[in-house]
């Protein structure tokens, strides 16, 4: 910048130290949470300090990037091309030293958001941004000196000059000065100086002039006396232009800001004017003071007002220095300029002399008005359901006689929108049957895909891990079956019974009788049970490993069914736990010749093991005496805390003897020398019993928390719920309570499940496939069914658990056809993931929804940042439809979460997986390579504050309270009462719930010591983080076996950023600790891939070199050769015996065959070769369980991966245990990542967000691998919530791979995102709801939803004053549907209401295309279709590129497109639209403004009543408050645009309805988004585009032969798709006839599980082509056929179209909408193929 031409530089220079200046003192009082810092350049230590202390996400910053396209604000000699080479020079120093910064930061690994990227859609603001970690890794190497500098240069006789400068002006000594006391020199030097330049007293040099205070100025006339005080001195300014400056000064001060609207001066001296060097003087010179420490101190310590942000007014400076007689003042602005002028006399010996005063009535002076009105007549508008709520809203209409609008067709919705030929007439005749053959190939297809759902169903498990056992529902009226109450409360009701009813001696005795036999009858089944049990233990004497023995022991104890369980718990018990205190003993022996940090952890880690075990087996109903004393026994010899051992009598022969058990010497040398509560909170804190408040409940087949309960009261009440609970704490339970309610009351009432994602959908729906079952009365019903964009099963309108996503909610809630149906029998709507109500795309539909609602709610989150404001709007919205609302808040996992940063080692040498993993150790420490975090050593940035979910385990809280006593001072103390030994805090038996407790009371006064900077907190900090501080990475590592033992040629360097070097390395840690399966968090997709492919590699070279010098695999593959020759010779005399068996006898009838057969098989099963396969992956060089699925079941999930086309490499990932999912891979790959992970098989896997979102994916780990923008604190918590599920692990782990400590710290410390809400009132929405009113007859539902709409608060805007502002956005947008002839004078939809309506989800664009329609442009256009069709349908292809999908390509700056684009051989953006068709959009625009500017006027006739002078930002109000003077030469104030933009002219006319949304004044919410426009390219919109469409053309031709009642019998969709997903959903259906011995046509693709047919037609001009009747909708219902195609078309078109209709080419333009889509669909599949 400091080759800029001065008048450019200086300029800016100010403007940036103004509004530092400016900000820095006002912003605090405004928003205290803002900071702002100045750092000296990039480079500068503190500046990289302050970076790595608040760990920013990203830098925003601009790119130096100049548009080459013209620009309407450009002047003419710019957009001629006549540009001075000084600005060029200028614009590629400021590109060059921008874009060097940028490469600085992003090295360092900083993202980078491109300010010239921003776009602001719906209250977000999106950008471009470039990531660091990505490009960090370039060899390049930038010399700091290679930086231009960014800021101004003042040489050094400059900064002479203004140290000379601010001596004369008495700001500083002067050189002869004794007070030379530095900038931070002490407060009574400070004083002097400031006394010097205070302004207190102004002596003026004037004989004629007295002294006069001076206390009541403030910093803008400060700042302008002094700078205009030196240039008077100076001679840098004529007394003239001074006095003009001066004046200008006080009418600043003095004029309302709305009364300075000038009109621009016009200048006679061929652009040389004094003005522009005093101006350039001016800035130079206040910016060097601004700039200056000391006028901050000075201001600060006289305490003026900081006004300088309106320091100059440069219209009304150019109109007094022009004509300065003008402006005459009255006797206040006499006396102030009489006051400034003194100080300037004061300063620079110069006296001004004051313009003459006038009266008051002089004052007036003729204005001009620079604006006028638009005078619109609004069209009249009357309906009973709307007009209740728009009484409030007071206009003027014109007469329906003056209107000039004609009535068009009505439209009414007689069939499907998707689905020309689908009627929805409720009384419309049934449809024609399908074929046998059709349904025969129906019927098999639908088989095989609710094998598919049956399949991922059983994948799924409960919270105890079992599968999940389908329950029988029957109708109840809502109650649940006696059969799951809880026994113990049945208990009491019978002993009641028996004791109010007297039995005769008789029965007495014959109940006697049946007691006695059945106590024989429990004691036969008793020893049956024992006797099984000692035949198990027998079975496993053999097994070696005790690590082994255990596993078995105890799956065998959770398979027995619970009245066998019950009997043999407590001796299996006692059993497992003498096996754990045998390893105990081993690993002790062990740990004397060898000392190990992991050692260590696994020692205490089976120490913690053997006390949970002896408090569970201390508790069980079954205690013997003999189980008693020898657990007493072990408590005593390891010297664990007391498990509460009870006295008991009871005694049973175990089925072995105890001391066989523990032949261990009874003394203290295997205790664990830990205090009591030392031991259990170091290391039994996920063993501690974590029932909060639990009790028994009749309604759930388990013991609920106390907040479980509260949301079952409230559900049984038919109140709405907000859950917001973490990860695992127990939410899932009560979404299928509620649709157990729902199954159990009738067989019509229905609950919608949202979900936000289509994987949520289908797992949803899976699960409750493998709960619930139900036998219906009538046919067409179903359980459950899924409705997606992509694919439905079974029928959405007949079932009674629907799974859907938000926008086909949404369809369906406002389809007017399930008004009367469908919609009423709602009566509970689930939102799971409620929080995605903030994303920027979907988030307005999740806000619409719950405002549409029709029944109670509930809505579930883990991650919602401001759950009261959110349930505050929630309750508002509810209680408005007459229902409750209640939050219910759980802050606590059931399992904690462990934290690690992982240092890869230097070097590494893989020779396959050890062998042996750690038992019973929870967590990663003690591994080398691998730092605990604490999470109070997150808390870097104390201006955060700590988050609410910040948790502690009980070992943090432990190292906090001795930390935080080990630096307690007398003025922080640390309460005694928090000392753990208090037992009124910690009893001798901690449990969860003391940890909770005591967490809050440390975390309480943690917060107090955080909030005083004298505090020790800092200390505490910085000895938590030592752990992390200090972990380096370790030199060496080896997969297994000692790193002695190695040689140094098997090692290999690790590059600690690569992300592919150093992965295998941590997996390797994780299946040493037993810490597998994993999930991988990378939110780059081809990271992912690349980390996948690369893991595979390494473990087949590591495999192969492994079997090169293995003589024990050698030796193997010579057995099996050996095998092979001796099966083909037995296979030989198999095939001669069958020959030589007698002609006609049969193999059944050959009495040894069955016997020989039996032989054979046991002969294969006993060899050891017979299920070898060399080709497969050996263990060691491999992560997968293959003990959890069978190999004919992996052979079908390959077979099926390979005929979709699935990459090979991905299914040998898959066999050695690893997996990939993220949106892009293969739909079925996905599924099959997701069955076999939960299975158990697959034990890594590389995903991007998409596991991070409710999918049920339970891991013991969560590996954040490398950094992103993407990963926030809300993608953190929701991926880190996969670790430590509820019922799988006790405990989650956590690890940080490549990331950064202070992105690392952000992560944890950060709060979640507070979620806003939309502008929930768009356009079509509107549209929408009068094709549901009109269309349903005015149904109660209709007038109850859009009562609902309009009568409840919006999320974001809230409060009467929002609400009147989006009741006067709804009347101007009926307005404009009312001009766009969509809507009836009554409300009624007619035209293309359809069309326009269905096609909301492209909102703007289906506006542009009905104005084009109507313009009959696309009828001209398509009158030649069938004359010059590739014309016509390039053209349309182009129209349509312009209105739908379009891309802005914001990279397109003026290098860009001499690099790329100009050399490119392919059209890069998109031709330019036709002139008729830009001209019928403009024409649109400017109706829409029109509309729109007479919207914001009447709001602000109306409701507006304040003055626009406030910054928004700040609050600071700007100008004066002297109503009564009037400028000279003014024009009138601007109502609708804000004043401060009506500063530089402008009035209430309008250039565009950004222009409009931009410059409105304040007090009107005016959202650009949801206005139905469409700026054109290059005219309206400076950045050119690109498109991409896929879903518009089959909707456009489907509603076009709705709107002209065509059969429409080549078109048959049932719902529009992407086409990446039509793609997947053809291989799904060509997969599942190939698999049904299907014959397949070239004509017809049938889809069962989407329910649509696609029709493929072998030429876009051929004749109509045989078609095949589509698929059922449901498998439950056979009469949702498709009509005869027959009978629809015997409707003849002529009878329902006017000739005039047929006249204007609707038929033309059909025609060429629907050959575009064909040619659109055919090359798409060519290109995703």
């Amino acid at each position: 910048m400091a080759n800029l031409e001065r008048s450019d530089t200086e300029s800016k220079l100010q403007d940036w130290s103004i509004i530092r200046r400016h900000l820095k003192v006002n912003l605090a009082q405004s928003h205290p949470s803002i900071r702002i810092e100045t750092f000296r350049s990039i480079q500068d230590e503190s500046f990289r300090a302050y970076l790595t202390a608040t760990g920013v996400y990203f830098i925003m910053c601009h790119d130096g990037a100049s548009s080459g396209f013209p620009s309407r604000d450009k002047g003419p000699e710019e957009q001629s091309g006549m540009r001075d080479a000084n600005v060029e020079t200028q614009e590629a120093s400021r590109k060059t030293g921008l874009r060097a910064m940028i490469y600085v930061l992003i090295r360092q690994g900083y993202n980078i958001a491109l300010i010239n990227g921003l776009e602001f859609i719906d209250t977000k603001v999106m950008t471009m941004v470039v990531e660091g970690s990505r490009v960090s890794k370039l060899q390049y190497q930038l010399n700091p000196d290679e930086i231009p500098s960014l800021t101004h240069s003042n040489d050094k006789s400059e900064m002479s000059s203004l140290e000379r400068s601010l001596s004369a002006l008495g700001l500083r000594p002067g050189p002869n000065s004794s007070d030379d006391a530095s900038e931070d020199g002490d407060g009574r030097k400070a004083k002097s100086r400031h006394e010097n330049i205070g302004l207190g007293k102004l002596e003026c040099q004037c004989s004629s002039s007295q002294t006069e205070s001076s206390s009541d100025l403030t910093e803008r006339v400060d700042l302008t006396i002094l700078v205009l005080g030196r240039m008077l001195k100076e001679k840098l300014v004529t007394e003239s232009l001074a006095t003009s400056f001066l004046i200008h000064t006080v009418l600043i001060g003095s004029t309302p800001l709305s009364e300075r609207r000038l009109a621009l001066a016009s200048r006679h001296d061929n652009g040389k004017n004094p003005m522009d060097s005093f101006l350039v003087n001016f800035s130079n010179l206040s910016c060097i003071l601004l700039s200056d420490k000391i006028w901050a101190t000075t201001m600060e310590a006289r305490n003026v007002i900081c006004d300088i942000s309106d320091l100059i007014d440069g219209r009304l400076f150019e109109a007094v220095s022009t004509n300065t007689k003008q402006y005459g003042f009255d006797l206040q602005q006499t006396s102030s300029f009489e006051k400034f002028a003194r100080g300037l006399c004061a300063i620079s010996g110069v006296h001004l002399s004051p313009p003459p005063s006038v009266s008051a009535t002089d004052t007036s002076t003729q204005t001009m008005n620079g604006s006028s009105p638009w005078d619109l007549a609004i069209l009249p508008f009357s309906n009973p359901v709307f007009d209740k709520h728009l009484a409030s809203i007071n206009i003027q209409t014109a007469p329906s006689k003056a209107s000039g609008r004609q009535s068009g067709r009505i439209y009414r919705e007689v069939t499907h929108w998707h689905n020309a030929k689908r009627r929805l007439d409720p009384k419309a005749t049934l449809q024609t049957p399908a074929t046998e053959k059709e349904k025969k190939r129906a019927l098999r297809r639908n088989q095989f895909f609710m094998a598919e759902m049956q399949a991922y169903a059983a994948s799924l498990t409960n919270a105890a891990g079992k599968a999940l056992e389908p329950e029988i529902v029957t109708v109840s009226g809502g109650s649940f079956p006696e059969s799951i109450k809880d026994s113990k409360a049945a208990k009491p009701a019978a002993d009641k019974v028996q004791k109010t009813k007297a039995t005769p001696n008789r029965k007495k005795a014959m109940l006697e009788d049946i007691a006695a036999n059945k106590a024989i009858k429990d004691n036969q089944t008793d020893e049956k049970v024992f006797s099984a049990w000692r035949t198990v233990r027998k079975n496993l004497e053999a097994e070696r490993s005790l690590q082994a023995k255990y596993l078995k022991i105890q799956t065998y104890l959770r398979d027995l069914p619970d009245a066998k369980r019950a009997v043999l718990q407590c001796e299996v018990e006692l059993h497992l736990l003498c096996i754990l205190v045998e390893m105990y003993s081993i690993l002790r022996k062990e740990s004397e010749s060898r000392a190990a940090a992991s050692l260590r952890e696994e020692i205490f880690g089976i120490a913690a093991l053997i006390w949970d075990t002896s408090r569970r087996l201390a508790s069980m109903e079954g205690l013997t005496k003999t189980i008693a004393k020898n657990l007493d026994d072990i408590v005593k010899m390891l010297g664990l805390p007391d498990p509460g051992i009870p006295k008991v009598q009871s005694e049973r022969k175990l089925a072995h003897d105890p001391a066989l058990l523990l032949p261990l010497p009874r003394e203290s040398s295997l205790a664990v020398h830990l205090g009591n509560k030392e031991f259990q909170l170091l290391h039994c804190g996920p063993y501690m019993d974590r029932n909060l408040d639990s009790a028994p409940d009749s309604r759930v087949p388990f013991h609920p928390d106390a907040w479980q309960r509260l949301v079952l009261d409230e559900l049984d009440a038919k109140n709405s719920v907000f859950v917001v609970a973490p990860t695992s704490a127990g939410k899932t339970f009560i979404s299928f309570y509620a649709m157990e309610k729902i199954l159990r009351a009738d067989d019509d009432s229905v609950l919608v499940y949202v979900a936000p994602t289509k994987a949520l959908v289908n797992q949803i729906a899976a699960e409750i496939q493998a709960r619930f079952r139900k036998t219906y009365k009538h046919a067409g019903k179903s359980v459950w069914a899924i409705h997606t964009r992509d694919y439905r099963i079974n029928n959405p309108s007949g079932c009674q658990i629907l799974v859907t996503v938000p926008h086909i909610l949404q369809i369906m809630l406002l389809a007017p056809s399930n008004a009367k149906s469908w919609s009423p029998r709602v009566k509970y709507i689930i939102f799971d993931e409620i929080h995605s109500i903030g994303q920027a795309e979907d988030g307005v539909v999740w806000e619409q929804l719950l405002l549409l609602a029709p029944c109670p709610i509930i809505a579930l989150s883990a991650t919602v940042g401001n759950p009261e404001m959110f349930n505050s709007w929630l309750s508002s919205t509810q209680q408005s439809s007459g229902r409750e609302v209640t939050m219910i808040k759980h802050q606590h996992r059931y399992s904690d979460l462990r934290k690690f940063l992982f240092n890869p080692p230097k070097k590494f040498a893989f020779l396959g997986l050890a062998d042996r993993s750690s038992f019973a150790t929870l967590g990663l420490d003690g591994l080398e390579g691998l730092a605990f975090v604490h999470p109070i050593a997150s808390l870097v940035n104390k201006s955060r504050g700590m988050p609410d979910d910040l948790s502690l385990e009980a070992r943090d809280c432990l190292s906090l309270y001795q930390t935080m006593k080990k630096h307690e001072t007398a003025e922080f103390p640390v309460d005694p009462t928090l000392n753990p030994s208090n037992h009124d805090i910690l009893p001798g038996v901690i449990r969860k719930a003391h940890i909770i407790k005591w967490e809050q009371s440390l975390k309480t006064l943690l917060k107090k010591w955080m909030a005083n900077d004298h505090s020790p907190f800092d200390k505490v900090l910085e000895d938590l983080s030592h752990s992390m501080e200090v972990a380096s990475s370790p030199d060496k590592q080896v997969s297994k076996g000692e790193i002695s033992e190695v040689e140094d040629d098997n090692f290999v360097n690790v590059e600690p950023g690569n992300l592919y070097a150093t992965t295998l390395p941590l997996l390797c840690k994780l299946h040493e600790r037993n810490a597998l399966p994993a999930i991988f968090f990378n939110y780059d997709r081809r990271q992912c891939e690349g980390i996948a492919l690369n893991l595979l590699m390494q473990l087949e070279d590591a495999e192969s070199q492994w079997k090169e010098t293995s003589p024990a695999w050698k030796s193997k593959l010579k057995g099996f050769e050996e095998y092979k020759k001796n099966q083909a010779k037995a296979g030989v005399k198999k095939h001669v015996k069958v020959a030589a068996k007698k002609k006609g006898k049969e193999d059944d009838d050959d009495p040894g065959s069955k016997m020989d057969r039996m032989q054979d098989a046991a002969s294969d099963e006993a060899n050891p070769y017979a299920n070898f396969d060399p080709e497969a992956p050996v263990d060691g060089f491999h992560f997968a369980a293959k003990q959890k699925a069978e190999a004919s079941e992996l052979s079908g999930y390959f077979y099926q991966m390979m005929r979709r086309g699935v990459s090979p490499w991905l299914t040998l990932a898959l066999r050695r245990g690893i997996g990939v999912h993220h949106a892009g891979m293969n739909r079925k790959y996905r599924q099959v990542v997701e069955m076999l992970f939960r299975k158990g098989y697959l034990r890594v896997v590389i995903a991007t967000g998409t596991l991070a979102l409710g999918i049920n994916m339970p891991c013991a780990t969560v590996v954040f691998s490398g950094d992103s923008i993407f990963l926030t604190a809300l993608n953190f918590r929701q991926a880190a919530g996969r670790a430590g599920r509820r019922g799988f692990d006790l405990l989650g782990n956590v690890v940080f791979q490549n990331i950064s400590h202070g992105k690392i710290c952000r992560l944890l410390s950060s709060r979640l995102p507070d979620l806003n809400g939309h502008f929930p009132v768009t356009t079509t929405l509107v549209l929408r709801l009068f094709s549901l009113l009109n269309e349903s007859d005015d149904s109660p539902y209709a007038v109850r939803a859009i009562n609902s709409l309009l009568s409840q608060p919006r999320l974001y805007l809230d409060g009467p004053a929002f609400k009147d502002q989006v009741l006067h956005h709804l009347r101007f947008s009926i307005e404009y549907l009312r001009r766009q002839d969509l809507l009836s004078v009554q409300g009624t939809p007619i035209n293309l209401a359809g069309l326009t309506s269905h096609l909301y989800f492209t909102e703007n664009s289906s506006f542009a295309l009905n104005a084009l329609i109507k313009g009959e442009y696309f009828h001209e256009l398509c009158s030649e279709i069938d004359t010059k069709e590739s014309h016509v349908l390039r053209t349309l292809m182009i129209v349509m590129a312009h209105l739908f999908g379009r891309r802005p390509c914001r990279e397109a700056d003026a290098e860009y497109v001499e690099n790329i684009v100009k050399r490119s051989s392919s059209i890069v953006f998109l031709p330019p639209l036709p002139a008729e068709a830009v001209s019928i959009l403009r024409k649109h625009n400017e109706d829409t403004l029109q509309v729109f500017t007479t919207y914001v006027r009447t709001f602000v006739d109306q409701h507006v009543k304040t003055d626009d002078n406030k910054l928004p930002l700040t609050g600071i109000k700007a100008g004066g408050a002297d109503d009564s003077f009037t400028l000279p030469g003014s024009l009138s104030p601007a109502k609708v645009r804000s004043s401060f933009v009506a500063l530089s002219g402008h009035g209430d006319t309008f250039e565009s309805i950004s222009d409009l949304c931009r410059t409105t004044r304040s007090g009107v919410f005016l959202e650009e988004a949801v206005i139905p426009h469409l700026d054109v390219y290059p005219d309206e919109s400076k950045t050119p585009l690109n498109a991409y469409f896929s879903l518009v053309l089959a909707t456009i031709t489907a509603s076009l032969a709705n709107f002209l009642k065509l059969p429409e019998s080549d078109l048959s969709l049932a719902e529009i798709t992407g086409e990446g997903d039509e793609h997947e959903n053809l291989e799904d259906e060509k997969f599942a006839a190939d698999s049904t011995d299907t014959e397949s046509t070239a004509t017809s693709t049938a889809t069962a599980d989407t329910g649509r047919t696609s029709i493929m037609t072998g030429s876009s001009t051929a004749s109509k082509a045989k078609t095949k009747k589509k698929a059922k909708d449901s498998w439950d219902d056979s009469e949702d056929d498709e009509e005869d195609e027959q009978g629809a078309a015997n409707g003849a078109v002529e009878d329902d179209l006017s000739k005039e209709e047929l006249e204007r080419g609707f038929l033309n333009v059909y025609k060429a909408m629907k050959k575009l889509r064909f040619e659109f669909d055919t090359k798409f599949r060519k290109i995703f193929a």
